[in-house]
C-alpha cells in the first residue's frame, strides 16, 4: 500500500477540534492576507488557541501549509490512483504520465504559493513527505511501464524537478503561461 497524505494515527477529540480551528484560521488569513501573512503567532490569535497549540501541531509555517493542502492533496492522489483515464488507471502509460504533469501543472496554477511555503519552509520537506513519495513511485511505475530500459527512478526526479512550487512560481512571475510550461512537459516526453 502507498502512502496516502495525512494519513496516521487517530486523534484525540480535543486535539482534532484544535486541528480544525486552527486549520480554518490559516485558511482565513491566506484567503483574505494572502500567504505572505501566514504566522504561527497570527494563526494562534486568529483561532483562539494557545500558540504553544499551534506550535505542538505544527512545527513551523512549511507544516502549516501542509495541513492546509491536505485535501486537496488526498483528491489529487485519488485522481491519479483510481479516477478515470488518462490520469487514472485504464490508459497507456505514456498518456497517464502526460496527464499527471497537466494535473500537476494545474494544481500549481490554483496552489503554487502555498506549495512553495510547504515545500521551502521546512528543511528539505519536499522530499520527505509521503506526497512526494507517492508521486515519485507513481511516475517510476510508470515510466518502468512505458519503457523498461531507461533508468525511472532518475526519470521520475527530473519530471518532478520542474514542478517544484518555487520553480513553478518563478516561471509564472516571469511571464511562462501555464500552458507554455505544459507544452515544454510534452516536449520533454517526446
Amino acid at each position: 500500500m502507498l502512502p496516502i497524505a495525512g494519513s496516521g494515527p487517530s486523534e484525540r477529540a480535543d486535539a482534532a477540534r484544535n486541528r480544525q480551528k486552527i486549520l480554518q484560521a490559516a485558511a482565513r488569513i491566506v484567503a483574505t492576507r494572502g500567504v505572505e501573512c501566514l504566522a504561527l503567532d497570527e494563526v494562534a490569535a486568529e483561532a483562539g488557541v494557545g500558540v504553544g497549540t499551534v506550535y505542538r501541531r505544527y512545527a513551523d509555517r512549511g507544516a502549516l501549509a501542509q495541513g492546509l493542502l491536505d485535501a486537496q492533496e488526498r483528491e489529487f492522489q485519488a485522481a491519479f490512483l483510481s479516477g478515470p483515464p488518462p490520469l487514472g488507471p485504464g490508459a497507456p502509460a505514456r498518456e497517464r504520465i502526460r496527464a499527471f504533469l497537466h494535473a500537476y501543472v494545474d494544481r500549481l496554477e490554483t496552489q503554487g504559493k502555498l506549495l512553495m511555503v510547504a515545500e521551502t519552509e521546512t528543511p528539505r520537506a519536499r522530499f520527505v513527505t509521503g506526497a512526494y513519495r507517492l508521486h515519485h513511485n507513481h511516475l517510476v511505475g510508470l515510466i518502468t511501464e512505458a519503457d523498461p530500459d531507461v533508468d525511472a527512478h532518475f526519470h521520475a526526479d527530473a519530471l518532478l524537478a520542474p514542478l517544484a512550487a518555487a520553480q513553478y512560481v518563478h516561471q509564472r512571475e516571469n511571464g511562462m503561461s501555464a500552458e507554455r510550461i505544459k507544452t515544454g512537459f510534452d516536449q520533454l516526453l517526446n
